[in-house]
């Protein structure tokens, strides 16, 4: 992916100058990168679990010269710039992989069974670690403007609750002004990048319901509590009556991902289970959720004479793009990648643990174009995703070169 600088990056002296290196160092690193993310992406780890990346994260920042510290389990932190900046921006990209059998057929393909980096962490993991490397080829001119640059390589993203959580627990936002990270969007052309300001994810819950009760043969149901019954009720009607009672503005959404009862035709089970996610778009309506799943669960399994047990996880808050932030990531793309590079974006209901984070600090969160013009669209969190490798050298450099763009209050150099 081709990249350019001009002077529009901002007003000081020397910022296409510093821009350029960075592009430089990143274009010099790329085929190291590539390399690298292939390399990851053939051995994903689930979370909590990503003790192989973080080494292999870790040995190549020590060798270029970045001290980094370890989190417990896995997951690291590593500083770069003035040690006594007049702002630090963190840098974070997340580790860990998804419980799926891969069927993209690449020849680095995932070699741990029934698990694949189907959600793109390889490519935010090695985008974070090209930024590090860029920055430490520019580290003077951190130094110079006053800047300081931290990387957090979080585990467990994929997880509720998620690795945020750990990293912020051991100091991971200490002294730090604002974070940035990207994510990849397989609708989005590779060398694109989608921002919005205000809230760009959803909140994101997990829902577990488990039914017991007295089960028997099929061919009298009115000896048993016919718990399959009442868990088919709870899959459709929780949903239908939580869109009666949650502010239809939030547009409140319970999906359900699983739903388990029975292993033979003509038994009734005495167990059954469903698993799920309730997203909405507000921060509002997802504080005032609390225990009203279980309520309403209780409700609808009540005539049916089965408990219910309900397992109400709360999970992340919406990613919410702070505007100082965007503009920051707005002028790196531009000035990376030309004017045309910065798109709209709107909401999704994604869930996003870096949302924990910019309740602490401000930041933002920009949408990674991982598609290969004129190509297929994928899905995230499908065993067939592929992404454009190009996708990693962008967000290596669109990274790096936020950092020098955020002195301003403004973002601007």
């Amino acid at each position: 992916m081709p990249h350019r600088t001009d002077s529009s990056a901002g007003s000081g002296p020397g910022a296409a100058d510093v821009l350029g290196r960075v592009a430089a160092e990143v274009e010099r690193q790329g085929e190291r990168l590539r390399s690298l993310r292939r390399d990851v992406h053939q051995h994903p780890e689930l979370a909590w679990q990503e003790l192989r990346t973080t080494s292999l994260v870790a040995d190549v920042l020590d060798d270029a010269g970045v001290t980094v510290r370890a989190l417990p389990g896995s997951g690291l932190v590593a500083d770069l710039g003035s040690p006594e900046p007049r702002m630090r921006v963190a840098l974070r990209a997340d580790l860990d992989a998804l419980p799926l059998e891969e069927s993209t057929g690449l020849p680095f393909a995932s070699r741990n069974p029934g698990v694949c980096h189907a959600c793109g962490h390889d490519v935010h993991t090695i985008g974070l670690l090209g930024a590090g490397l860029a920055l430490r080829a520019v580290e003077d001119e951190l130094r110079a403007r006053g800047l300081a640059a931290r990387l957090l390589f979080q585990p467990a993203e994929e997880v509720m609750p998620g690795g945020a959580h750990a990293v912020m627990e051991h100091g991971g936002l200490d002294g730090v002004d604002r974070l940035l990270a990207v994510h990849c969007d397989p609708s989005v052309d590779v060398g694109t990048i989608g921002l919005r300001v205000g809230p760009i994810t959803a909140a994101s819950d997990a829902v577990h319901v488990v039914l017991t009760g007295r089960g028997g043969h099929t061919s009298r149901p009115h000896l048993t509590q016919d718990l399959t019954f009442a868990l088919g009720k709870v899959v459709t009607e929780v949903p239908a009556v939580l869109s009666r009672r949650l502010d239809p503005r939030s547009g409140a959404t319970l999906v359900w991902g699983m739903v388990r009862s029975g292993s033979a035709p003509n038994v009734i089970p005495t167990q059954g289970e469903a698993m799920g996610t309730l997203r909405m778009l507000d921060t509002q309506t997802w504080d005032e959720v609390g225990g009203l799943v279980e309520e309403v669960v209780r409700s609808v399994v009540a005539p049916y004479g089965v408990e219910a047990r309900v397992t109400h996880t709360r999970g992340v808050p919406p990613v919410d793009n702070d505007n100082a932030a965007v503009v920051a990531l707005s002028r790196a793309a531009m000035s990376l990648l030309g004017p045309g590079a910065v798109v709209p974006t709107r909401q999704s209901m994604g869930g996003e643990d870096l949302g924990w984070y910019l309740t602490q600090v401000p930041g933002a969160m920009a949408r990674l174009g991982t598609r290969t013009p004129g190509g297929p669209t994928h899905e995230l969190h499908q065993g067939d995703l592929v992404v454009d490798e190009r996708s990693v050298t962008v967000a290596a450099s669109l990274l790096a070169a936020s950092v020098l763009t955020s002195t301003g209050a403004d973002g601007a150099l």
